[in-house]
């Protein structure tokens, strides 16, 4: 779970329609499901809220209520799905949990750093579930 807050919502300024990004981040996410080898985007669902006004300074607080309430796996135990290409220069980076699990994203195999064992994500996983 990840908020989308309106450009410039830090320094106080107020964006006219925040719904550009809020779709743009939709789309990011929807292309890194579906690009992983492994997975079906018609596995996955989502959820979302539009705050608009004022209500855009809770989106953090919201954020971090709804992770806490739901722990979803993505951002309580296996890091990377939301990440980026780091771009010309800097893929001597290692690739992600999530990437070492759901390998696909072309840019994400163009990184050269070590990989984590995928054998150490699964027995954070099966912790994690044994916990919930």
């Amino acid at each position: 779970m990840e908020s989308v807050a309106p450009r410039g919502w830090r320094q106080a300024r107020q964006a006219e329609d925040s719904d550009p990004q809020l779709y743009g981040r939709l789309r990011e996410h929807t292309r890194s499901i579906k690009e992983a080898n492994n997975l079906e985007i018609r596995d996955f669902c989502c959820r979302f809220v539009i705050m608009p006004g004022a209500g855009t300074d809770l989106i953090g607080s919201v954020e971090n209520a709804l992770i806490r309430r739901y722990l979803p796996l993505w951002n309580c135990v296996i890091d990377g799905f939301g990440n980026h290409d780091p771009g010309s220069g800097r893929y001597d980076q290692a690739p992600s949990e999530w990437d070492t699990l759901h390998p696909g994203r072309l840019w994400a195999a163009r990184l050269t750093g070590t990989r984590p064992a995928e054998a150490a994500i699964m027995q954070k996983v099966r912790e994690y579930i044994r916990r919930l």
